[in-house]
């Protein structure tokens, strides 16, 4: 498992699955073309290149292009890193048939492929280690699995400017990244004082 600072852009979710096999990192999905009327997400990716920059991983038909094109004009160059799959033809397996343009996409690379490709593209990467806010710490602060977690968690959201669509999971990622635990333990404090 890989580890990468960079915030990592890919289309859909079968694509952040996939690569969930292959990196340790923060990993948005576009929801394919749904980026151009979403704004928060849009807002989301810029604040992520500001801080730590992000990689765009689309796949490499016309579609895939089109994306990457739109973000990239959002984000300035230098805060973007770009990995491009091969054109392999072929089909995904949980689909009945080829794309329109038969090419495979993110999803249906080979693991292999993917990896090589990061190492190609230059990417800083680090040996994994534990987190240090913990998903049990979310837990406990009423964040997730439980009863209003999901009001408290936009809330958080809310206060450090983030969309409301992250998960628990990725809300994890990004405090990990941002915070030490005794920051998220202050602005915890805070927001329960403000309730």
């Amino acid at each position: 498992m890989i580890r990468v600072q960079e915030a990592v852009v890919v289309e859909g979710k079968y694509d952040k699955i996939k690569l969930e096999s292959v990196i340790d990192g923060l990993i948005i999905e576009t929801n394919g073309f749904g980026i151009y009327k979403d704004k928060a997400r849009l807002h989301f990716i810029q604040k992520m290149a500001r801080e730590r920059g992000i990689i765009l991983l689309t796949d490499s038909d016309a579609a895939g292009f089109q994306i990457r094109h739109y973000i990239e004009s959002a984000v300035p160059k230098d805060q973007i890193k770009h990995i491009y799959i091969p054109e392999v033809f072929g089909k995904e397996r949980r689909k009945a048939q080829r794309s329109r343009e038969g090419k495979l996409g993110v999803e249906g690379m080979d693991i292999a492929v993917l990896k090589k490709r990061f190492e190609e593209a230059g990417v800083q990467c680090a040996a994994s280690v534990e987190p240090a806010i913990t998903k049990a710490m979310l837990f406990e602060d009423g964040f997730s699995g439980g009863p209003g977690s999901r009001e408290k968690r936009k809330r958080l959201l809310h206060a450090l400017d983030l969309p409301e669509f992250l998960s628990a999971n990725a809300l994890l990622q990004v405090l990990n990244q941002s915070f030490t635990p005794a920051q998220y333990q202050a602005l915890v404090r805070t927001l329960q004082e403000e309730t």
